[in-house]
């Protein structure tokens, strides 16, 4: 894979989780009609936290960044930032076409996944590669030469931490488990 694809590729996943995150945190939970005095259950052990402890922490401890996580070290001007927050309204994910795509990816998980079902799977892969393709043009679109630089040296600095991470792993040597002896 070359890197210019491998670049719209990982750009496209983060505004389609960016638009994505922003969906669900948009939604509210509803309140029981028959009950007016209903509050929030609050689990003793949970305590709205993430799993290490720090509420709106992402699966790399990135705090939510609305889809702009690609654009991190990036100074924006507020006019780009507006920009950026208008692509990001405009191209809003569809409810009915997201919760059709979790309810394919379910059946696909159960093994009940028709061919009919498989070829529409394939069919919103494919239109959300085309959105996402889209968003990504016209953010560029919107950046300074200067900043696409800054990102394209941001990418190649952490494809070089990835890969001295990948040969430490590799060199780390594998022992079985010590037994203790009694």
């Amino acid at each position: 894979m070359s890197l210019r694809t491998r670049f719209f590729s990982a750009i496209t996943a983060t505004f389609a989780i960016g638009a994505f995150a922003t969906f669900a945190a948009a939604q509210e939970t509803p309140v029981a009609p028959d009950k007016p005095d209903a509050q929030k259950v609050e689990r003793p052990d949970h305590k709205g936290l993430g799993k290490h402890g720090e509420f709106g922490r992402g699966m790399h401890g990135d705090k939510h960044r609305g889809g702009m996580a690609g654009l991190m070290g990036v100074e924006l001007t507020n006019t780009q930032k507006e920009q950026l927050r208008q692509i990001h309204e405009a191209n809003r994910p569809n409810d009915a076409t997201h919760q059709e795509m979790m309810t394919l990816r379910q059946a696909k998980r159960e093994g009940t996944l028709t061919a009919e079902q498989q070829e529409r799977l394939k069919t919103l892969r494919a239109e959300g590669r085309e959105k996402g393709e889209k968003i990504h043009q016209q953010v560029l679109a919107i950046l300074t030469p200067e900043q696409r630089q800054q990102i394209e040296t941001r990418k190649l600095e952490m494809r070089k931490k990835m890969e001295e991470r990948r040969q430490q792993r590799q060199e780390k040597p594998t022992t079985p488990e010590t037994t203790k002896s009694n």
